[in-house]
């Protein structure tokens, strides 16, 4: 029988990633781009969409979003201005001493009969004021709900800074099940951070038991081989080079998932991601180009649903780094991008230009006056501006001129960056492209911050609301900032942004909010290009789809169509 090419290809590559064994009836097989690198958010890692996935599988959070409505394309979003118990059971608020006092769950089981308890809780948030990770995602998470005494101290490095990461009496243990967490003033968005992977609840047995002297909160344990918690799914297999297995908890206390064991397999291309899961080989693939989605949209048998949540696209201009902490040279660059282009070719018409610096779709965005259109003439005039006229000068940055972005991410950030050196050329810079692996990106990002200038997909508020967006990516580190990775510095931003965290007027909040985006938009905090719509492709027998703010798959809300 003549085999085609095709086929012969896509036999090797179902050969390859061990597809066979993972198409049982009670099986979901998922292929994306890459898989969890690590599992502790506090890691490296903890910026990217893999690791929150893996995180968001195992381990579960004190209370999450209500089921809102369903959207035209049949998928499931998320009420947030309805918040529904998970390990906690209910919870109440004293508005004179700022406490919430915490009802947990009884029964709560974890992966190896692990029970949960109030010591589970304690554990969390002690680990989290310990900053001992490389990035303190918990402890930025406390101090955005303004949880008592999780401030900046804890980054001193003398004896106060050790005595402020002890955790004290701001949360409490009362009793087994009862947990008390006390602010230091009333805060919004206390609720929301609760929701977000970063202060998801660890199994505090297991992590202790896994610890060691130079490691005592186990952030190797963490990085390497598991995040043991009280989530749907117990992980069974992890080959950080190719897959990421997990296996339902079979006492999960909200019942066990629809199927037995959920494979996600790393496939970097995503041409053959796009093979296997029309092969039926695979249930669900995710991470494809605009013209895939496009094109699986047309095929029987495949389902292909989006919706407009939180992804964008945008311009890493790092302020500590010439020639970019030249507020001229930041708009030559925004003046520079093609906008419409980008998104015609890029993303075949499926996005639409981002006129800001929070998600369009969250409470407290504001539009802001300043826009920068592609303008060639005016690119040029602010390049002369900051002192390079038609470039002249700029030779002497060779390393800030490069356009970096995810290796991994080619085939969907490629296209956009070679039409963004296209048009730096046009106006006289001339940039070089630089793709580095997922991993080393991260370090870059969250951590050392040392990119001059970086193009990102990934990079969005989990926590829904402009003041949570602004202070995770516009305020500076010694502030709480935790991306930043701009190294964007503007006091009274900070400031302002701070004082709307306990403000109880909401028209005074709001206003607040608005001056604070209409600086980021002038200063040009970052360049933003475009906002996109979330997709997923699935098989026909696959439903369940639901728009999560980490943009991750929650492989419990999957269930076989019916």
């Amino acid at each position: 029988m003549h085999i085609t090419w095709l086929h012969r290809l896509l036999v090797a590559i179902v050969a390859a990633i061990g597809v066979a064994g993972a198409a049982q009836a009670k099986d979901l097989l998922v292929l994306a781009d890459d898989i969890p690198a690590g599992l502790d958010y506090d890691g490296p890692t903890a910026s990217l969409i893999p690791t929150y996935g893996g995180i968001a599988n195992l381990l579960e959070p004190l209370v999450y979003y209500a089921h809102g409505e369903v959207n035209e394309e049949g998928v499931q979003l998320l009420d947030f201005n309805k918040f529904e118990g998970r390990l906690a059971e209910s919870w109440t608020y004293d508005p004179e001493t700022f406490t919430w006092t915490f009802k947990l769950r009884q029964g709560v089981k974890g992966c190896n009969g692990a029970t949960f308890n109030a010591d589970d809780v304690v554990y969390t948030f002690a680990r989290a004021k310990s900053v001992s990770g490389a990035a303190p995602i918990g402890w930025f998470l406390s101090n955005v709900g303004s949880i008592d005494g999780f401030t900046p101290a804890v980054f001193a490095q003398d004896e106060s800074g050790a005595a402020a990461r002890t955790l004290g009496d701001e949360v409490t243990k009362i009793d087994d099940y009862t947990v008390q967490i006390r602010q230091s003033g009333p805060n919004q968005l206390f609720l929301r951070v609760l929701t977000i992977f970063g202060l998801y609840i660890y199994d505090k047995e297991t992590m202790e038991a896994n610890a060691t002297e130079e490691d005592p909160w186990s952030h190797t344990y963490n990085n390497n081989v598991n995040a043991p918690g009280f989530g749907p799914w117990c992980l069974d297999n992890w080959d950080k080079g190719a897959g990421f297995t997990v296996k339902a908890n079979p006492d999960y206390y909200l019942g066990p998932a629809a199927y037995d064991r959920v494979v996600l397999r790393k496939v970097p291309q995503s041409a053959n991601r796009v093979a296997i899961l029309q092969s039926g080989r695979a249930q669900i693939a995710e991470r494809l180009t605009p013209k895939e989605y496009d094109s699986l949209s047309k095929i029987d048998g495949v389902k292909v649903v989006s919706a407009y949540g939180n992804e964008n696209l945008f311009l890493y201009v790092n302020y500590q780094v010439p020639p970019y902490d030249n507020l001229a040279m930041r708009k030559a660059l925004a003046h520079a991008v093609p906008y419409d282009k980008v998104i015609s070719t890029s993303y075949f018409g499926k996005a639409r230009k981002w006129p800001g610096m929070i998600p369009t779709t969250y409470p407290g965005y504001h539009e802001a006056s300043v826009q920068y259109e592609e303008n060639q003439a005016k690119a040029r005039a602010y390049l002369a501006e900051a002192g390079y006229p038609e470039g002249q000068g700029l030779e002497a940055f060779p390393d800030a001129l490069r356009i970096t972005y995810i290796a991994e991410k080619e085939s969907a950030l490629g296209p956009t960056a070679t039409v963004l050196q296209t048009a730096l050329r046009d106006v006289g810079i001339e940039m070089e492209l630089d793709p580095i692996p997922q991993t080393q990106y991260g370090e870059r990002e969250l951590v050392k911050k040392d990119m001059p200038l970086g193009l990102t997909d990934h990079v969005k508020p989990i926590g829904v609301d402009a003041a949570y967006g602004i202070l995770l990516s516009y305020v500076t580190a010694a502030k709480g900032g935790i991306m930043n990775a701009m190294n964007y510095s503007n006091e009274a931003v900070d400031n302002a942004l701070f004082a709307t965290l306990n403000e109880a007027d909401d028209a005074k909040r709001t206003a607040t909010l608005i001056d604070i985006q209409e600086t980021l938009m002038e200063e040009l905090a970052m360049v933003p290009i475009l906002e996109y719509k979330t997709h997923w492709a699935t098989s026909a027998d696959v439903t369940g789809v639901v728009w999560h703010p980490d943009n991750a798959l929650h492989y419990y809300d999957f269930r076989p169509a019916e």
